[in-house]
C-alpha cells in the first residue's frame, strides 16, 4: 500500500538498528521518505538497514548518537536535520528495559540508565525537534511506548513501565503544546512482540503466559507494527490525529 504523502518526508527514527525501529525505518523508506537510521553501538545492524533500504530504491543515511546523554540527543536531531534538508518525523524509538532487577536491588548508575534511555530521551530529541517542525509550518512525533506503561510491566521491571508511562503522559502534554504549530504529537504501544533478544529481556514463562492471554494467541512481529508509525505520519489519514496512543497489543491490553 502507497501513501503518496510520505513521498520525499525527512523521517529520524531513534534505534533503527534492529528491532521494530528497523521495521520502521525500512517501512518509511519504502513510501518513498529519505530516512535517518540512528544507532548507538550496533554500526553493522544500522549499516545493515540501511543497505537494505538502498537496495530496495530507497534513501537512508546512518547517524550515531547515545541517547542517553541531553547533548547527544540535540545534537543528533540537528544532525539529521542538516543531512536531510529538514526534518518532517521524529520517531522516538530508542528504549529498552536493560536489565530485569528488583527495585530494593537497583543503584543510582542502573536507574539513570533505564530512565534516561526510555523517557529523557524522548524528551531530549522532541525538544530539539520542535522548533525545526515549527519554523517549517509543521511536523510529527510519534514515541514508541509499551503496554507495560499502563500494567506495571513484567516481573522486575517497574523502571521501565514507569519511564514507558512517562512517554506515554509526555505525549498527551507535548501535544496540547503543540496543536497551534501544526504539530502533531502521538505513540504506538507495542505489546509483546517476537524480536531479537526477546528472550534476554522477558523470561519465557512470561513469555507463554502473554501469549495465553491474548486473544490472537501469539506473538505479535515488528512488521506488523510498522503500519501504526506510518499512518501516525501520514496527514491525509491522521491529520486531525493528536496526543493519542495506537495499541498493538493483539487484544492483550483492552482500553
Amino acid at each position: 500500500m502507497r501513501i503518496s504523502d510520505l513521498e520525499g518526508k525527512r523521517v529520524l527514527v531513534t534505534g533503527a538498528s534492529t528491532g521494530i525501529g528497523a521495521a520502521v525505518a525500512r517501512g518509511f523508506a519504502a513510501q518513498g521518505a529519505h530516512v535517518a537510521v540512528h544507532y548507538n553501538s550496533s554500526d553493522t545492524a544500522a549499516r545493515a538497514v540501511v543497505a537494505e533500504i538502498e537496495s530496495a530504491g530507497g534513501r537512508a543515511i546512518m547517524l550515531q548518537a547515545d541517547v542517553r546523554s541531553v547533548e547527544a540527543c540535540t545534537q543528533l536531531v540537528q544532525e539529521a536535520a542538516a543531512a536531510l534538508g529538514g526534518l518532517d518525523v521524529l520517531v522516538n524509538n530508542a528504549g529498552g528495559v536493560v536489565k530485569r532487577h528488583p527495585l530494593r536491588d537497583i543503584d543510582d548508575a542502573l536507574y539513570d540508565e533505564i530512565v534516561h534511555l526510555n523517557a529523557r530521551s524522548v524528551f531530549a530529541c522532541s525538544r530539539a525537534a520542535l522548533p525545526i517542525m515549527e519554523a517549517a509550518g509543521g511536523g510529527c512525533i510519534i514515541s514508541t511506548t509499551s503496554l507495560a506503561a499502563r500494567n506495571g510491566g513484567g516481573s522486575k521491571s517497574t523502571l521501565y513501565a514507569a519511564s514507558k508511562a512517562f512517554v506515554s503522559n509526555f505525549t498527551r502534554g507535548l501535544a496540547k503544546e503543540a496543536g497551534r504549530s501544526a504539530v502533531r504529537v502521538n505513540a504506538v504501544a507495542p505489546g509483546v512482540i517476537d524480536k531479537p533478544g526477546r528472550m534476554k529481556t522477558m523470561p519465557a514463562h512470561q513469555v507463554e503466559g502473554a501469549v495465553k492471554l491474548t486473544p490472537m494467541r501469539r506473538l505479535g512481529s515488528v512488521e506488523e507494527c510498522v503500519g501504526a508509525y506510518l499512518f501516525l505520519a501520514s496527514n491525509r489519514m491522521a491529520g486531525f490525529i493528536t496526543g493519542q496512543i495506537i495499541e498493538v497489543n493483539g487484544g492483550l491490553q483492552m482500553p
